[in-house]
């Protein structure tokens, strides 16, 4: 469900907007009214993205690379106007592997990008949240980062490091106009499955109490809600959408 203009004349960027949850939100931005650039390290699905969601433009970056997102955010700002709205949905899994036979490079760029590309992308765009005196940043963290899955270690490790940061951000942004939340999802059917063995997905489906993976739907539904105006009251926290799997 759609709701007419509840984005007009808001401006968003969204990490990983080339498929999978990023892409179904930025649709949905778009399609309520606001604009939306997308980031994606994979510059030919962007493209198709791009058609797709209405974004009013693309940007193939990796966002481990401080250097490229903030030359990104500057051109964001400058092609929009403004930046009202931060969606951080880009994001790997790495290996599956015990800890003590965790693959070392799949350790460090799972970090890289999930924590510190996430980071990177709040630092550069949050001086023009500041600067509008307006903001929402949605931060995707996961409920293995509340609750830890085995033999994703890297994964639930830079998961709980999202959700410290958002929690730190959204202290410091409170009296400032601008709230960062994050948002633990289950598993949920998208493109990232297909980086993991089937094992992996049967064994976080099965601590699922409704039985089922989420639909990306779902979750985008979520985020637009926690980017809105509706979204006033509420920051430095954590939104759940994990069938019943995190309650706190």
């Amino acid at each position: 469900m759609n709701y007419a203009g509840r984005f007009d004349g808001r401006c968003a960027i969204v990490t990983g907007g080339a498929s999978g949850l990023g892409k179904a939100v930025a649709k949905r931005i778009v399609a309520e009214g606001g604009k939306a650039v997308l980031w994606d390290v994979n510059a030919d699905a962007l493209e198709a993205a791009k058609a797709e969601t209405g974004a009013t433009d693309v940007y193939a970056l990796d966002v481990s690379d401080q250097a490229q997102v903030e030359a990104a955010a500057a051109a964001a700002n400058a092609a929009l106007g403004k930046i009202d709205i931060l969606v951080n949905s880009a994001g790997i899994t790495g290996a599956t592997a015990p800890v003590h036979e965790f693959p070392l490079d799949s350790w460090k760029r799972v970090i890289d990008i999930n924590l510190n590309g996430l980071f990177y992308c709040c630092r550069a765009v949050v001086p023009f949240l500041i600067a509008n005196g307006y903001g929402r940043i949605a931060n995707l963290a996961s409920v293995a980062g509340k609750e830890g899955n085995p033999n994703a270690s890297a994964y639930s490790a830079s998961k709980a490091g999202v959700i410290g940061l958002t929690k730190s951000l959204g202290k410091e942004l409170a009296e400032k106009g601008v709230i960062a939340n994050a948002l633990t999802p289950a598993t949920f059917e998208s493109p990232i499955l297909a980086q993991l063995p089937q094992s992996q997905v049967d064994y976080m489906r099965s601590k699922i109490p409704m039985g089922r993976l989420g639909e990306v739907d779902e979750s985008a539904a979520m985020v637009c809600f926690m980017v809105s105006e509706e979204c006033s009251f509420t920051t430095a926290s954590t939104f759940d959408t994990s069938g019943g799997r995190t309650t706190f």
